[in-house]
């Protein structure tokens, strides 16, 4: 057997670099004796000082020690635990150029991957850079040797949990109160019992979601109730799977609206829903106008969830066909349509990654067809959109390589042309891109 190989030797102290450019991460990319290194923490222009973090075969990685010459866009981040906790990359970039870096991340992926590029570039959907996060998962880990219970995100390139006292990214009704919540939780018999709390926020209101691998004392359940109705919370708790979810005690029913939509969406603290209610909204708006609905057209929305975007096409079209893969999402959009009186939608289960030879929506023709797949993309139906003969295709993606992926096939295998591309900021401080792309016959 031949000898195992062990990890390389980190070189020592401390290294000097320039900042070239932006990873698709956010991290600094520089190149010393020919070899790429990227830096977290530094940012194009700057000069720093680094010690290696890793030593790989065709890269390196390194964390920024000291700034030697900072860049004039970089700002002071909004949290003091930024550069330790992994929930945000960019918050010493000014918001401007996280933008612009959001941009150019997209554009390079669509002439990368795709072999496409944007007829127009769009202005950028944002909102408010801060407070914006209403749907999120977050660890609970109570440490022995500090006898404290942490409750945030993830540090970064780690499994522990950051020791963090409030978060800025977070709705400010939970984010400004973890210090509370892990103190009660300190008091419990089965601290080291709870590993995540899942947060949901809509417009009428906050549920928390407790996971719990053992099921709280009787005193325990009380006093969480008390806490949650100091701070107006809706405890749940989840005790197996997620069909376990229910009320501690009384139930709170979610929603969120689209004011100019005159729309109201149900939703439980399970589903799935936007982080960010006033990107979410803007890119509503949007995407009502790239497509330019009428009332004598049928659109096809596929991955449609609770019918997000199949309701306001609804508003404008002759009839929508809504698809989605996940059985009670689409119960739920069948009940939020009829709450409020939408009759001419036709909502249908499928598992879009599969064969839909035999379904009943395929073979007939659509006007547009609007689809917001997940990351991983939506290739496999791309023949299929060429087949409904659909004149206008809106894509609404959360990650840009799979998006100019199919672009390219849309493109140079499916005779459309890309007429319109833009970002959305839907995770600010972060280098996740949202996008919206607008394809034509």
């Amino acid at each position: 057997m031949g000898r195992r190989r062990g990890k390389k030797r980190l070189p020592e102290g401390e290294f000097n670099a320039v900042i070239e450019s932006l990873s698709h991460d956010g991290r600094g990319v520089s190149h010393i004796d020919g070899k790429t290194v990227f830096i977290h923490g530094a940012l194009p222009g700057e000069r720093v000082l680094f010690n290696y973090s890793h030593i790989g075969r065709t890269h390196d990685e390194g964390v920024v020690r000291e700034i030697l010459e900072p860049s004039e866009d970089r700002v002071v981040p909004i949290c003091e635990r930024f550069g330790v906790c992994g929930g945000c990359s960019l918050q010493h970039l000014r918001s401007d150029k996280q933008i612009g870096f959001k941009q150019q991340s997209l554009v390079d992926a669509l002439d990368r991957i795709g072999k496409v590029r944007p007829e127009t570039i769009e202005a950028p959907i944002t909102s408010h850079p801060s407070g914006y996060r209403k749907k999120a998962r977050l660890g609970v880990k109570y440490v022995a040797a500090k006898q404290k219970v942490l409750i945030g995100f993830r540090e970064r390139g780690s499994s522990f949990i950051t020791d963090i006292d409030h978060c800025p990214v977070l709705h400010p009704a939970v984010g400004e109160n973890l210090r509370p919540l892990a103190e009660l939780i300190e008091t419990f018999s089965i601290r080291d019992r709870i590993p995540q709390i899942e947060l949901a926020v809509g417009d009428d209101g906050v549920i928390l979601i407790f996971r719990l691998l053992e099921s709280l004392l009787p005193e325990e359940a009380d006093r969480l109730l008390a806490l949650c109705e100091r701070y107006h919370w809706t405890p749940y708790i989840q005790e197996a799977g997620p069909d376990s979810v229910r009320p501690l005690a009384d139930e709170l029913q979610l929603s969120y609206e689209l004011p100019d939509e005159m729309l109201r969406f149900d939703f439980l603290p399970t589903d799935f829903t936007q982080v960010n209610t006033g990107v979410n909204r803007k890119m509503i708006a949007q995407a009502m106008e790239w497509l330019r609905p009428s009332p004598d057209e049928t659109i096809l929305d596929l991955f449609c969830g609770l019918g997000n975007f199949t309701l306001p096409l609804a508003r404008r079209a002759r009839q929508v066909i809504g698809v989605e893969g996940e059985k009670s999402l689409v119960h739920r959009a069948m009940e939020n349509m009829e709450k409020n009186g939408i009759s001419n939608v036709s909502y249908h289960v499928a598992n879009l990654y599969e064969s839909l030879e035999h379904a009943r929506w395929t073979g007939q023709h659509y006007d547009a067809v609007l689809l917001d797949p997940p990351r991983s993309g939506a290739l496999e139906i791309m023949p299929l959109i060429e087949a409904t003969g659909a004149s206008r295709v809106l894509y609404v993606s959360c990650y840009p390589g799979t998006l100019a992926r199919d672009a390219g096939e849309l493109v140079n295998r499916h005779g459309y042309r890309l007429v319109k591309a833009g970002v959305m900021d839907m995770f600010p401080h972060t280098a996740h891109v949202e996008s919206m792309a607008l394809f034509e016959k």
